[in-house]
């Protein structure tokens, strides 16, 4: 039996890359694809929902999949922490929801944001420097806020981040307390730095993305992942059977 997919978002970078992985995957296919505009009514006759659109359009897709009960995979960048409590509540109350949140779908990245949760435990200083391909609509990324939010839930029992003079504008966007650095620049696909500073010493986790395919094993794990795990899930990790702070 196949598993029919609808990508909402299908025109943009992302959006296509999910398409070929669908493509690509025994017993799966692609029966719609939408873009940010599309009448939503679209998406219905799917088993899964994909949206991976704009920060101002992806909570009314989500809404519109959970009223629909289809399940949602979310690649959309915008879903902070807070943002995600609105979320777990509409989950809740509609019993069978599934909605998979994944900030990105790098298996690198991932792993990026173990290690760095490891390293909040010992440093008070953290700084990210996150750079994106000149036609990304939002900043700071969503991956550069899950590590933040990560890394600040890490040091709060440890006297949280130092982080000097956050009032001067240069000194990058405040989340959760951790200055996030955004670069959007032609020529990059993805790049990120998590900058640590101790007594004499400095460490940096950087991960770099070369290329869209980065993303294609995470893509399928989540979509495989989503369809056996009802409720509100939030990281690839959680697909990978691995854990986050």
């Amino acid at each position: 039996m196949t598993t029919q997919v609808a990508v909402v978002g299908a025109t943009g970078r992302l959006g296509a890359q999910v398409c070929r992985v669908v493509e690509s995957m025994e017993d799966w296919a692609v029966i719609a694809r939408l873009d940010s505009q599309s009448d939503l009514q679209e998406v219905l006759g799917a088993d899964v929902v994909v949206d991976v659109t704009q920060p101002g359009v992806s909570a009314t897709v989500v809404d519109f999949a959970i009223e629909q009960g289809l399940p949602i995979l979310v690649g959309t960048s915008g879903w902070s922490a807070e943002r995600l409590k609105g979320l777990e509540k509409k989950v809740t109350d509609h019993p069978g929801a599934s909605v998979f949140v994944v900030p990105n779908f790098s298996l690198g990245a991932t792993v990026q944001n173990l290690l760095a949760a490891t390293a909040a435990e010992f440093f008070e200083s953290v700084e990210i420097v996150e750079t994106h391909h000149a036609g990304k609509v939002d900043s700071p990324s969503g991956t550069a806020v899950r590590a933040a939010e990560t890394m600040a839930r890490v040091r709060q029992d440890r006297g949280g981040v130092l982080a000097p003079h956050s009032e001067q504008s240069a000194r990058g966007e405040q989340v959760q307390g951790i200055p996030v650095h955004s670069l959007r620049l032609h020529g990059v696909v993805a790049s990120q730095d998590i900058v640590f500073g101790g007594v004499g010493e400095t460490l940096t986790v950087a991960h770099h993305t070369s290329s869209q395919d980065a993303y294609a094993q995470g893509i399928a794990v989540s979509l495989r992942y989503l369809l056996t795990h009802p409720g509100l899930t939030v990281g690839l990790e959680r697909a990978l059977g691995v854990s986050v702070p």
